[in-house]
């Protein structure tokens, strides 16, 4: 697994009162939107990134208003459904 550092200036987290592991719970969450958004990665992989069950991250996604039916064809969305 690959671990990446990014450094936040003390005065970004003073303003947006986020503490140190709000800031990298922020990060991680955005990582795995950029992911699931620009690169095609799935929402599995996304939620491990961003420390959130499936569920949770879905409605992350929600909040961002991206929709997890975007991208699937309408074969895709069927075959899913008929699998439930």
């Amino acid at each position: 697994m690959c671990q990446v550092s990014v450094n936040i200036p003390n005065e970004v987290l003073y303003d947006t009162h986020m503490s140190p592991s709000d800031a990298a719970a922020f990060a991680r969450q955005m990582v795995a939107l950029g992911y699931y958004t620009q690169n095609n990665v799935s929402i599995g992989y996304c939620a491990k990134i961003a420390g959130l069950s499936e569920e949770d991250f879905i409605l992350l996604l929600g909040r961002h208003g991206v929709g997890i039916f975007d991208r699937m064809t309408e074969e895709e969305l069927l075959r899913d459904i008929a699998t439930v």
